[in-house]
């Protein structure tokens, strides 16, 4: 950045080192490719210098990046054009309102660089000169050489996906990917899936030419109010390319082309009068204590509830697993009395003896008009878990054979030992042995019960060919995400822009034949997190009791047909 020299003494000397500097350093002109460093060694001359150049990004201001870009209006000695940040904060009256695309300027600055990036600064002269026309580079992804691509006009050749939206209200940006959204790769099996699923070179962030913080208004909203991951991009996106946060990055100088924005799904269809249908909705943290993990204040407590219970009817289930409920007794009894208040529908509780161990619990709601329980429900308190799963059976009332639901909420990604992250796959070997354990109790439950039509459901956060999943399938339990719905479909969750399931339905063999539908509600994982019930974007303006973004992970279902 340039720094003022401040006092009289410091203008006054100031004032002779220009005088001095200024016949040996700006009575050439410099090219831009020479101060960028592009098809050349980048020079570091010890004075002003004169430049001339194509302006091509205008981003002025406060609200912007204080400042503007040009181009060479030459080729660099490579045969590629050449690209300048030039910093003017202070930049203002006649010659920032002449400045347009195409327009030809001469400046005097300093050549400087700002966290790596060349730059001219000090701006003490602006010229405006004639016009000419400049053409953008053909950006692909990913691109041969991304600092050689630094400060320059671009124009992406493809269609684009939005594969992540998390930092859409506190930086405005979202990000992008060619071929489509990015996957985790630990999604899929060997075989399935897309090539390089994962691949970070394919990926770039469309900026909104500001660093600051929290934009007003939030950009690139559909006239929903969001924008969510799978919409996708028109190609020949114009913009500057940049390199900053350890992202390659596009800010446009023009408004991006939205199309198939991936619109919101309507509520699941009814499962029909003999199918019944099983599903889990993560709550996010539904504490009654406030100030804990969940809501702050009484009337976050409110939105939260509004927004659960919006959700939880457009499931139309008849049995409803509870994830992330305060560990607490009448924690869950008040869900399940208010959400039978909100859908008018005869809602009971899941009893089960002794009260599991945590910060919260799994709790389990069926409809007893529908359904009736078999039996009593028990829970597996060995130590090994995290959450105990918590296990019932059910019957139709229309009269069928029984089935059972094991709900399970293995150890998360989080809070990883020995500074490793999620993308470590830390606490993995916690999660297998959980899912060992899991498999011989409802192996005795099977044995004791008589039951063999049982389904596994709830959070593993393990991903589809993550081992702890795979110590299922051994066990003999079979991946309905996996067999039933198209790799492009799986996903219930989004992780630094890469889509993966973490919420699982898996299914003995006497069940999996019975199995008519299965179904992701795509409500949550693909809308911006500033849509939460506690967040709400730039004044809360876009707080609302919708079911949109209830919680950070999709809502999954399956219906069973009777026999």
């Amino acid at each position: 950045m340039w720094r003022q020299v401040p006092g009289l003494a410091g203008l006054f000397w100031l004032g002779l080192i220009l005088f001095a500097a200024w016949p040996v350093s700006a009575a050439e002109p410099v090219a831009v490719h020479a101060i960028a460093g592009q098809g050349m060694e980048r020079i570091d001359p010890d004075g002003p210098v004169r430049v001339r150049g194509v302006v091509t990004g205008i981003f002025l201001g406060d609200s912007g990046l204080d400042g503007f870009f040009i181009q060479g209006a030459e080729p660099a000695p490579d045969g590629m054009p050449s690209g300048l940040f030039v910093y003017a904060p202070d930049l203002g009256g006649k010659a920032a309102r002449a400045l347009e695309p195409g327009r030809v300027v001469r400046l005097v600055g300093w050549p400087d660089q700002y966290r790596g990036r060349p730059q001219l600064e000090g701006i003490k002269r602006v010229k405006l000169l004639g016009r000419k026309e400049t053409r953008a580079y053909p950006l692909r992804l990913p691109p041969e050489d991304s600092e050689r691509l630094e400060g320059v006009l671009v124009r992406t050749q493809r269609e684009l996906t939005v594969t992540g939206n998390g930092d859409l209200a506190p930086y405005g940006s979202l990000e992008l990917a060619a071929g489509g959204r990015a996957f985790q790769d630990r999604n899929f099996a060997p075989g399935q899936g897309p090539a390089n699923p994962a691949r970070k070179g394919r990926r770039i962030v469309l900026d909104d030419g500001r660093y600051s913080r929290d934009p007003d208004p939030v950009p690139y909203l559909s006239d929903a109010g969001t924008r969510r991951v799978g919409s996708r991009v028109e190609k020949g996106l114009s913009g500057i390319f940049s390199r900053a946060f350890d992202n390659r990055r596009i800010h446009p100088t023009q408004s991006p082309e939205f199309r198939r924005p991936n619109p919101r799904p309507g509520p699941l269809p009814d499962p029909g009068k003999d199918a019944m249908r099983v599903a889990v909705l993560n709550t996010d943290s539904y504490f009654l204590t406030l100030g804990e993990r969940g809501a702050d204040s009484k009337r976050e407590l409110r939105r939260q509830r509004a927004k659960l219970f919006a959700a939880a009817e457009r499931l139309s289930a008849d049995v409803l697993l509870l994830l992330e409920l305060e560990n607490k007794d009448g924690v869950a009894e008040d869900f399940r009395r208010r959400l039978a208040r909100f859908t008018d529908n005869p809602w009971h509780l899941v009893r089960s003896k002794g009260s599991p161990s945590g910060v919260i619990r799994i709790a389990m709601i069926y409809r007893s008009d529908r359904i009736r329980q078999v039996g009593s429900a028990v829970r597996d308190g060995r130590g090994v878990h995290d959450r105990p799963p918590l296990v019932a059976s059910f019957r139709p009332r229309h009269g069928g054979s029984p089935f059972a639901v094991a709900g399970a909420h293995f150890k998360s990604k989080s809070d990883c030992p020995d500074g490793a992250d999620a993308e470590a796959n830390c606490w993995n070997r916690r999660r297998v042995r959980q899912a060992r354990a899991l498999a011989g109790f409802l192996r005795e439950y099977r044995r004791k019960r008589g039951i063999d039509s049982i389904l596994i459901t709830g959070d593993l956060n393990a991903y589809g060919a993550e081992e702890p999943v795979g110590v299922l399938d051994g066990a003999g339990w079979r991946d309905l995400i996996a067999s039933r719905l198209p790799w492009r479909k799986r996903s219930t969750y989004v992780y630094d822009g890469e889509s993966g399931y973490l919420d699982h339905l898996l299914a003995r063999p006497e069940l999996a034949s019975r199995v008519d539908r299965v179904s992701i509600h795509a409500i949550n994982a693909e809308e911006p997190p500033f849509l939460e019930y506690d967040r709400g974007g730039p004044g809360g303006r876009h707080l609302s009791d919708g079911p949109f973004r209830c919680s950070d992970h999709d809502p999954v279902a399956v219906d069973i047909a009777p026999r």
